[in-house]
């Protein structure tokens, strides 16, 4: 699968809740439970499906107001925009840092499916050191 980059950083491809990646709704059931255990909040079973932040369709995260600016202002993700790390990106990119306790005794299966993802900052990060 090619590397879906979201505007954020998170990767969509490696997202549990992407379409692509949910096989039943046992599936959306887990990541529901998993995002309650390590993030604090939870999305129902029946809305956790997203077909990435690039297309149009179903995101769970209905107030992200990282997409809307993005289009907006028409950058390919929030490392090419002016006002990068903004207080809209930090609401997102923080929240790994913010929410989740004990990351180091999240088990490494846990870890490479429910943090890696969102672990948008240091990409962005890594993407304007090159810019």
């Amino acid at each position: 699968m090619v590397e879906m980059l979201g505007y954020c950083g998170f990767l969509c491809d490696i997202c549990p809740a992407y379409e692509k990646n949910i096989k039943s709704d046992a599936d959306k059931v887990e990541i529901s439970d998993k995002w309650f255990l390590y993030f604090g909040f939870r999305v129902p079973p029946e809305k956790v499906s997203c077909v990435g932040c690039r297309n149009e369709g179903n995101h769970p995260d209905e107030g992200c107001p990282v997409r809307p600016c993005a289009i907006e202002k028409s950058v390919r993700n929030c490392a090419y925009c002016d006002s990068f790390d903004c207080d809209n990106l930090k609401s997102r990119t923080d929240f790994v840092e913010t929410n989740v306790k004990d990351i180091e005794k999240i088990p490494e299966e846990g870890y490479k499916r429910f943090i890696e993802p969102y672990l948008g900052k240091k990409r962005l990060l890594e993407m304007r050191e090159n810019l």
